[in-house]
């Protein structure tokens, strides 16, 4: 069975990270291209779900939809 994920995946000065949304604890992947970063999210989701069971997943609804926006805040 394959479950499937949203992944954000940010591209910083020095690479890529990557993380689920909708799991409980931490979950990362990075690498030095966006594909790199994917696969080994991918890799720390399997490894986080086999060592922690189906207790990871949220309890809530799943994700629907994933955005980026931006705001201002006064400082």
């Amino acid at each position: 069975m394959e479950q499937q994920f949203k992944v954000v995946v940010e591209k910083h000065p020095d690479g890529y990270v990557a993380y689920p949304l909708g799991l409980k604890g931490v979950v990362v992947g990075d690498g030095d291209s966006h594909d790199e970063a994917l696969n080994n999210v991918k890799s720390a989701i399997k490894f986080h779900i086999e060592t922690f069971g189906k207790e990871v997943f949220e309890e809530d609804e799943s994700v629907l939809e994933a955005f980026v926006t931006e705001t201002g805040v006064s400082i």
